[in-house]
């Protein structure tokens, strides 16, 4: 029975919970126990130790990934800002709703540009910090 994996039921799920860990990553492992006495609760919680060497490809990738992902919220917040301008000039009852909806899908594309902007951002600085620790250095002194 105690070899059986206890699972917790929470409202997220962390992928990493389920991966193995191996014994020498942990910094340290730390379980705590309940105080009241009856509850018999226990929880271990380990630390994982720092990765020392970062995977600056990964990180660009990722940031290259949310880039695009910007880009296409921005594409789609204007082409439905631009749906709602045409829908304004064509329904001339509900324009103002219309209008309103447009204004807002504008504002939500020019967001998603500047997420986007921000990732490509994250992503030229994870190149660099690849290079850095990629190039070989020289010394004249």
């Amino acid at each position: 029975m105690s070899e059986e994996k206890h699972h917790h039921h929470h409202l997220f799920h962390h992928k990493d919970e389920d991966k193995p860990v191996d014994d020498d990553a942990v910094a340290y492992s730390e379980t705590t126990y309940a105080t009241d006495g009856y509850t018999g609760y226990d929880e271990t919680t380990q630390v994982l130790a720092d990765d020392p060497t970062p995977d600056y490809k990964k990180e660009e990738k990722h940031h290259k990934h949310l880039e695009h992902l910007g880009e296409l919220g921005a594409a789609a917040a204007g082409a439905y800002a631009l749906h709602e301008k045409h829908k304004a000039e064509k329904d001339p009852e509900h324009a103002h709703k219309h209008k309103i909806e447009e204004e807002i899908a504008a504002a939500a594309a020019v967001g998603a540009g500047g997420y986007a902007f921000h990732e490509h951002h994250e992503k030229k600085e994870a190149e660099e910090e690849y290079k850095e620790s990629h190039e070989k250095k020289h010394h004249f002194f």
